[in-house]
């Protein structure tokens, strides 16, 4: 027979900004803790375009989690992917065939891409979630000004130096403001059958405005700012169609296609498959976005003892929907950690409370918009305040003092130093 388990068990799914903050918040507690994420890393996804940019590599916005936990000892990390839940027997199956029992469960599995139904766009259009999406992404747009150089096709050139980003939130405007500068700025002068400053970037969105989720001063700034940087920004464009040699527009009644070999995808998220696993083993219907409700202390109704957070929990609060952010996330698991020792020690569960500090969108250099304590800011200023605050949050300090260089370095010279790749690198 098996021994009883020493302390009472909390199993944390998913190593992002919420599970990672569930698990050091429970530094110290007299429970034992597994964390279960399908990857060995921790991922900083607000600076992943860098990544997918060449302009950081990928180990200085990422760390293995065991590194971060290791001084914990009442934490094991297992990497594995969970395929099922039980909630009357308490415990999850992982793919690899084991069996993990729990007293709490904390599920933090987070989002992944949209394709509203067209499944099939993927392949064409790739998304940006992970550090494999971020290296491919950089295989395709680096390899797209090779193939443009060696070209003779003026169609085929045309449509490799065309670039399409959709989607106007943060990694829309982020990707497309970035390509601009590579375009402009670091190719400059290394080839001679192309002028990479002649790439077509082109920002569709199909609302009426750019980073809708702003006030609406700061998205018509935001669009100054990308159009300064010669993005061609098309608002109310709706694609209808994407497949390897373009994309189908419809804009005011008119369809327009659009020949080019280089998508990013940024337009829709929503909540990972884990999601409607757990939906199901609770009896209850996620939202639109795949979502899970959850009861004012983020538990599952029905299921005190079971807590969902960061973009995997459909949560609103005086009728405000709890934004999916990496503070929010982090707000949560910190949240649900608490909750944790507050039913171990007999005591009634808190309601979340998210605390908004602000938001920022970079565009470019010396470019971004923000919203801070109420303050609103734009231009050199918070884009400074962007610089500032990311560095901050990053995970370790060789992280952060790697970053800093190469974006002193990027500002000085304007090169991006992580364009080695090869085409193995390509996203199927």
């Amino acid at each position: 027979m098996p021994m009883a388990p020493e302390h009472p068990r909390v199993l944390i799914l998913g190593g992002g900004f919420g599970g990672l903050a569930a698990a050091k918040a429970l530094k110290g507690a007299a429970v034992d803790v597994t964390l279960v994420d399908r990857t060995n890393h921790h991922l900083f996804q607000p600076l992943l375009y860098q990544v997918a940019t060449a302009g950081l590599a990928a180990p200085s916005i990422a760390a293995p989690i065991r590194h971060i936990l290791r001084g914990q000892r009442n934490v094991t990390v297992l990497m594995g992917e969970v395929v099922d839940i039980d909630l009357a027997a308490r415990s999850v199956t992982l793919a690899e065939g084991g069996v993990l029992g729990f007293d709490h469960l904390v599920v933090a599995t987070g989002a992944t891409h949209s394709y509203f139904g067209r499944d099939d766009w993927a392949t064409h259009a790739p998304g940006l979630k992970t550090l494999a999406d971020a290296q491919g992404i950089r295989a395709r747009l680096l390899e797209a000004f090779e193939r443009a150089e060696g070209s003779t096709d003026a169609a085929e050139r045309a449509a490799l130096l065309r670039f399409v980003v959709i989607g106007g939130g943060p990694t829309g405007v982020e990707m497309a403001g970035t390509l601009a500068e590579i375009a402009r700025h670091t190719l400059q002068g290394e080839f001679r059958g192309i002028d990479p400053a002649s790439a077509e970037i082109l920002l569709l969105e199909g609302g009426a405005r750019i980073l809708a989720a702003y006030p609406e001063a700061l998205s018509a700034s935001a669009k100054r700012q990308l159009e300064s940087l010669g993005v061609c920004v098309r608002l109310g464009a709706k694609v209808v169609g994407i497949d390897a040699d373009g994309v189908d527009v419809e804009r005011e009644g008119v369809r327009e296609r659009l020949p080019t070999r280089n998508v990013v995808w940024g337009a829709g998220v929503k909540a990972s498959p884990l999601g409607a696993l757990l939906a199901r083993a609770a009896g209850i219907d996620p939202d639109r976005a795949g979502r899970v409700p959850v009861t004012s202390d983020l538990s599952l109704p029905g299921h005190p003892e079971v807590q969902v957070i960061g973009d995997l929990a459909a949560l609103s609060i005086d009728g405000q929907a709890v934004p999916g952010i990496a503070p929010a996330a982090k707000q949560m698991g910190q949240h649900a950690a608490r909750n944790v020792i507050a039913r171990l020690r007999g005591q009634a569960t808190t309601p979340f409370r998210y605390r908004d500090y602000g938001s920022m969108a970079t565009i470019g250099r010396h470019r971004a918009i923000g919203v801070i304590g109420g303050m609103r800011f734009t231009g050199l200023l918070a884009w400074w305040l962007w610089l500032f605050a990311h560095i901050v949050f990053l995970i370790g300090y060789r992280n952060r003092l790697v970053v800093l260089m190469d974006w002193a370095s990027q500002y000085w010279t304007m090169q991006r130093h992580a364009r080695v790749f090869s085409p193995r690198d390509e996203a199927p």
